[in-house]
């Protein structure tokens, strides 16, 4: 087991691996009108953490595992079906690398980052990240699900002008469900590939090429 100083590193939003300018969603939510308000961002973020958070978490600790990046990447591909969130994915694993290898420099990371030159979809990155500091499955599932809902979070406090407080105290009912879906996910992982969950969210999907095309937008997704 690594420092846990370097989890919290790791999960820290101010880790330069540009998330910060990713809502998750949350953009074209509030512009639909399904997130007005803390209660609206709750369901929101639930509905997140059960899907998209489950999936990419046992992604994340696959790959810290130490399971094949390859078959990692394709099955993320192959629960990715919108073309816009693969393409912020890999943006966002390449941002994620860069990051990651001048932090915790390893040999893993760079045999990564040559096998995938335009980026390995962010939550593998991510898992072999939690390798190369010496963290371990679950630590790489707590960093996912908790992304998968403090980025949403985030964006709508600026996007609603929504009191942080609510939104912290959003975060934090959220809390014994992001420590189920990081178990149930790391469980997952340690069956191999071939058991990791596809939860899926078409709504994110279909909103997430719908804001691809938006011409003006404060997220980059």
């Amino acid at each position: 087991m690594g420092s846990r100083s370097a989890l919290l590193v790791l999960a820290d939003g101010r880790f330069p691996a540009g998330g910060h300018a990713h809502s998750g969603g949350a953009e074209a939510a509030v512009k639909a009108g399904r997130i007005k308000d803390a209660a609206d961002l709750e369901s929101f973020c639930r509905g997140r953490l059960h899907t998209t958070g489950l999936t990419t978490a046992a992604l994340a600790a696959g790959a810290a595992y130490g399971l094949d990046p390859l078959a990692l990447d394709a099955a993320a591909d192959a629960r990715t079906p919108s073309p816009a969130l693969r393409a912020t994915a890999r943006r966002l694993g390449r941002q994620l690398m860069r990051a990651a290898r001048a932090t915790w420099p390893s040999p893993g990371l760079d045999a990564l980052a040559a096998a995938f030159p335009r980026g390995a979809h962010q939550p593998v990155v991510l898992g072999a990240t939690a390798l190369a500091a010496g963290l371990g499955p679950e630590d790489a599932a707590y960093c996912v699900v908790y992304e998968s809902v403090g980025g949403p979070t985030t964006a709508a406090v600026r996007l609603l002008s929504l009191d942080p407080y609510q939104a912290t105290a959003v975060l934090a009912r959220l809390a014994p469900e992001m420590d189920e879906v990081a178990e149930r996910a790391t469980a997952a992982a340690r069956e191999g590939v071939d058991a990791l969950p596809a939860a899926s969210a078409p709504l994110l999907d279909l909103t997430a090429e719908q804001h691809a095309a938006w011409p003006v937008r404060l997220f980059a997704s």
